[in-house]
């Protein structure tokens, strides 16, 4: 605003605002009746006609001209001063219908393209229309994609899923897995829309789409070998890898089993009897760790020493409450501290698991007892110590194999 005073574009300016909030368009796809829109206008004062009044016609010559090029009507107040006499001066614009506010804010190309959505959707997937209605300026963003993500809502809302489905399977022309997975944000929120309360798994986010909509999910894997050479997993075999629902169909007939969190330990970890060594890759643990194999067997959980390898163990010991920590204690921490490195986003969660041992460790961790954000990685403790501790555990005559 020159000087204080209102411009044509400050009055354009204002109502952009109200239709990137979507509320002009929300009005007019519901049919609501147009109420003629008052903008009150800030002009010169008294004073200023007086003391700028070449600055004030040219104000005014502005608003004329703006007045003929826009479907806008122009009111005006009477104010003068002694030395000039009466002056009639903007101050206020006033707007009659939704024709003239589209041409006012160069909009009318984006309603007419919302109205072409909506009446293809209304034809397809009328259940989508009050989702557009409220929600339109998402609509014109997607406006580009919006007609397959309509196909893509119907043919899953038609199909008759199952978890054996995965998301590379759904048919719909110019749909692929990189479509849904860039889109699945909106996806999501069209499904809500549409899909009956069963067919949405409240329990998993937008984020984990196959879950929350019962699409096949990506199988667990358990990697595993045996520790003892006169135990293969199978003849001639040391090591496999499975789906974690095919587990128990070649589990090892070991006593003891040894969940690792870091894969170069998993594989140099040294020969033990009667026992296997599984990769947990961290959280992969809970994917397969109530399997009823666990049940009569030793479980020692072996994790790095920070905050996530206690929510780990956490997670494995509510699946198989027998768990046995190793290696994850206060002695191991200080006679590493050269071996020591941040850790970049530890957590404070609570963690209802562990023992008050394991509690005191994880403790310490999160108020950085011992240094800011400490952790020592697996790989990083010694391996005599490792194997120490292994024969401890196991025992010295079913431990360490010759």
């Amino acid at each position: 605003m020159a000087g204080g005073w209102s411009e044509p574009s400050d009055v354009c300016e204002r109502l952009l605002k109200r239709w990137d909030r979507g509320e002009l368009l929300t009005a007019w796809a519901l049919q609501i009746p147009f109420q003629a829109m008052v903008i009150p206008l800030r002009g010169p004062t008294t004073f200023e006609l007086a003391e700028r009044f070449d600055d004030v016609r040219a104000w005014l010559q502005r608003w004329t001209v703006a007045t003929i090029e826009r479907p806008v009507t122009l009111r005006t107040r009477s104010t003068g001063h002694r030395s000039i006499g009466a002056n009639a001066l903007p101050s206020h614009v006033e707007i009659e219908s939704y024709d003239a506010l589209w041409q006012l804010i160069g909009r009318r190309a984006q309603v007419r393209r919302f109205d072409e959505l909506r009446e293809a959707t209304a034809a397809a997937q009328p259940g989508l229309v009050p989702w557009m209605t409220r929600r339109p300026m998402t609509v014109l963003k997607h406006e580009a994609d919006w007609a397959r993500l309509v196909r893509t809502v119907g043919w899953i809302t038609a199909a008759g899923l199952t978890s054996s489905v995965y998301l590379r399977a759904v048919p719909v022309p110019g749909v692929d897995t990189k479509f849904i997975e860039r889109h699945r944000g909106i996806i999501a929120d069209l499904l809500d829309e549409v899909l009956p309360p069963e067919r949405v798994d409240t329990a998993f986010p937008p984020s984990q789409f196959e879950r929350r909509y019962g699409f096949a999910v990506k199988p667990t894997l358990v990697r595993f070998r045996s520790l003892d050479a006169g135990r293969p997993l199978l003849p001639g075999v040391s090591e496999l890898v499975v789906r974690s629902s095919e587990f128990h169909q070649v589990a090892p007939d070991m006593q003891n089993v040894i969940i690792i969190e870091n894969e170069i330990t998993y594989l140099a970890f040294p020969p033990v009897a009667n026992a296997a060594v599984i990769f947990g890759s961290g959280f992969a643990v809970s994917g397969y760790g109530a399997l009823p194999w666990f049940a009569n067997r030793r479980v020692l959980y072996w994790g790095d020493l920070d905050t996530h390898g206690f929510v780990a163990l956490d997670r494995l010991r509510a699946l198989v409450p027998h768990t046995e920590s190793m290696l994850m204690d206060t002695a191991t921490l200080l006679a590493h501290r050269g071996q020591w490195v941040q850790e970049e986003s530890p957590t404070r969660a609570l963690l209802s698991h562990l023992t008050d041992s394991e509690s005191s460790v994880y403790r310490d961790l999160c108020q950085d007892t011992y240094g800011n954000r400490i952790r020592l990685e697996q790989e990083r403790i010694q391996f005599p110590m490792l194997q120490a501790v292994l024969a401890s555990a196991l025992g010295t005559e079913d431990g360490l194999s010759p």
